[in-house]
C-alpha cells in the first residue's frame, strides 16, 4: 500500500497521519510497524515522530497475519449474537479480554477460541478478533470480529465514532444536573504509570452522561463515549469528584468516610456487595460490517452491581 502526503498534512506526525488514513489500525499498531521497518518514507526507515512533508511517498508492507497462538479454554461465555462475521458477548467482570503479562489464562480470547475456530488475525496472536476492549473488572457488551474484513469495517466505525456505546455507572455523590459532559485530555499518570489521569498534553477525550437515579449519597448515571481512551469513564468521573463506586484504582473505595454519618453503615455494606468498579457496558449499537444493517444490543448489570444498586436505597431498582 502506498500513500502520498497532501499539502494540508504538512508537518504532521507520521503515526498521526497514518492513524487518519488507515483507520483499521490503532496508533500503537502503526508505531510498532514503523519501528519494525514495515512502514517507510521515500524508501527509508524512519520514526513515528517524523514530520511528513508534501510529496513524501509512504510505503506500507504489512506482515502476514500471524497464526493464532492463545490457548483455547472451556470457559463460560455469554453470547448475545453470533454469525459468520462477528460475535457480541456479554463479558463477565473479572475476565481479562486478552492475554497479558501476569494474565495468560482465563481470558476472553481463550474462551472465544474454544467457542469458535475462526477469529480475525489482524491484531496478532494474542488478540485475535479483538476490535475494542473493556477493563478486566468492567462487565458488559463487546463486539468481536471473526473475519479480517469485518474487523477492518468495525474498526473504521470506531474510528469515526459511528458505534454507540452506553455504560451504566454508579458514582459517589449526588449529581444535581440532568446531564453533563466531561472533556479533558487523558494520558499516563505522571507518578504511577499503571494509572491514567487527566494531564496536559494527553489525548483528547470526552464523555457524556445523564442521570438515571439519584440516591442519598450516590447517583446512577448512563455514560456515552465520544472517544475511547484507556479507563476513560473512570478517569473522567474521578476528575469531576464523582469516582465510580467501588473502583479501587481511582478512589472509589475510600469515600464512605465522607458521607453523612447516618449513611456510613449503608455505604460500607454496599462496598461489601461489589468488589470492583460499578461500571457496566449496557448498550452497543453498530452497522453490521457486511450487510450494513443497524444492530443494537442491551445487557442488564450482573448480580453484584444489581445488589449494590438495590442496597443504595430501600426501594426496587429498575433501569430507566
Amino acid at each position: 500500500m502506498d500513500l502520498a502526503v497532501p499539502v494540508e498534512s504538512a508537518a504532521e506526525r507520521l503515526d498521526l497521519f497514518l492513524r487518519t488514513h488507515c483507520p483499521q489500525h490503532s496508533r500503537s499498531r502503526i508505531q510498532t510497524l514503523i519501528k519494525a521497518g514495515a512502514i517507510c518514507v521515500n524508501g527509508k526507515k524512519t520514526r513515528p515522530a517524523y514530520l511528513v512533508q508534501p510529496g513524501d511517498e509512504i510505503t506500507i508492507e504489512l506482515p502476514e497475519a500471524e497464526p493464532l497462538a492463545a490457548r483455547p479454554e472451556p470457559l463460560p461465555l455469554s453470547i448475545a449474537y453470533d454469525d459468520d462475521d462477528l460475535l457480541v458477548v456479554d463479558k463477565a467482570a473479572g475476565m481479562t479480554v486478552h492475554p497479558a503479562p501476569g494474565a495468560t489464562e482465563g481470558t476472553l480470547v481463550s474462551a472465544l477460541l474454544h467457542h469458535c475456530c475462526d477469529l480475525s488475525g489482524i491484531n496478532g496472536i494474542l488478540r485475535p478478533g479483538i476490535v475494542h476492549r473493556l477493563d478486566k473488572e468492567t462487565s458488559g457488551l463487546l463486539v468481536v470480529a471473526k473475519r479480517d474484513a469485518a474487523h477492518r469495517a468495525l474498526a473504521a466505525q470506531f474510528q469515526t465514532h459511528q458505534i454507540e456505546r452506553r455504560y451504566l455507572a454508579l458514582v459517589w455523590g449526588v449529581l444535581h444536573g440532568a446531564s453533563g459532559r466531561v472533556a479533558a485530555p487523558i494520558g499516563r499518570h505522571p507518578k504511577n504509570r499503571k494509572k491514567m489521569a487527566v494531564v496536559e498534553g494527553g489525548r483528547d477525550a470526552a464523555t457524556r452522561f445523564r442521570v438515571v437515579v439519584r440516591y442519598p449519597f450516590t447517583t446512577l448515571i448512563e455514560c456515552q463515549l465520544e472517544t475511547g481512551r484507556t479507563h476513560q469513564i473512570r478517569v473522567h468521573l474521578a476528575h469531576i469528584g464523582h469516582p465510580v463506586f467501588g473502583d479501587p484504582v481511582y478512589g472509589g473505595r475510600d469515600q464512605a468516610r465522607g458521607v453523612r454519618p447516618e449513611y456510613r453503615r449503608q455505604a460500607n455494606w454496599m462496598l461489601s456487595l461489589i468488589k470492583r468498579q460499578a461500571l457496566h457496558a449496557k448498550k452497543l449499537r453498530f452497522a453490521h460490517p457486511t450487510t450494513g444493517e443497524m444492530m443494537e444490543f442491551t445487557a442488564e448489570p450482573p448480580e453484584d452491581m444489581q445488589a449494590a444498586l438495590a442496597a443504595a436505597y430501600p426501594q426496587t431498582y429498575q433501569v430507566l
